[in-house]
């Protein structure tokens, strides 16, 4: 399947993200006022770049991030595999207990549902992304995508959300082409059992910080330093 527009993905590069809320929330921190922690200038607030994604359990995540480094992706080993819920947002360190409250809410309201993989797509010419499409579990994710980009995580995005998860992204057309024909048959099935809150790191790389459960609280991420459980 052939998706009809991009989708921006959570953690292909922090690239221009948009501090959340654009701006309107005590936590939202803009470029002229980010901290020395991030490498920017000037002597406001220090900031991070977060992202919210559904993991992708193994051993299908693992299968899928060994077949991305197969391709020659450079960010192979810098993402885990995930299905995008809120792409690179920049937040004041601040501002975070209000995210992780707001995504905790969320999270405590919904119930795990069946997420299908099935077969692969491209939003070429668009953009340079090749992906395993969603066959069941699209509802779901937009349910909860939608929640999770209200409140202090309000922000546009440039693309109608198209869950998806990439396997390829800005390499050769024929490096391409060539990680669309050997997932085209690609199957698996598992349930989302929540979310994860990730953290871009100086070195590059993405790590999950908190696990959000459907219908419980918020747990630290092995190797993670926020979250906690939610309050009686």
């Amino acid at each position: 399947m052939v998706a009809d527009g991009p989708a921006p993905d959570a953690a292909e590069g922090p690239g221009k993200a948009p501090s959340a809320g654009g701006g309107a929330f005590p936590g939202a921190v803009s470029g002229a006022d980010r901290g020395a922690g991030d490498g920017g200038a000037g002597s406001g607030e220090r900031s991070r770049m977060i992202g919210v994604a559904i993991p992708i359990p193994d051993p299908h995540g693992a299968f899928l991030q060994a077949r991305r480094a197969s391709f020659g992706d450079p960010l192979a080993h810098a993402i885990p595999t995930h299905i995008t819920l809120l792409p690179p947002t920049e937040v004041s360190d601040s501002g975070l207990d209000t995210v992780e409250e707001h995504l905790r809410g969320i999270a405590s309201a919904e119930t795990p549902f069946t997420i299908r993989l099935r077969g692969s797509g491209t939003f070429r010419p668009v953009s340079p992304v090749v992906f395993v499409a969603l066959a069941e579990g699209i509802g779901g994710c937009e349910r909860v995508q939608a929640k999770v980009l209200s409140g202090p995580l309000a922000r546009p995005l440039p693309f109608p959300y198209h869950p998806h998860v990439t396997i390829a992204h800005h390499l050769p057309e024929s490096v391409m082409d060539r990680a669309f024909k050997e997932l085209a048959a690609y199957s698996a099935d598992f349930e989302a059992w929540g979310f994860s809150l990730y953290e871009h790191g100086q070195d590059g790389v993405w790590r999950p910080q908190c696990d959000f459960i459907f219908g419980d609280g918020a747990v630290p991420s092995p190797g993670g330093s926020r979250g906690g459980p939610a309050p009686a």
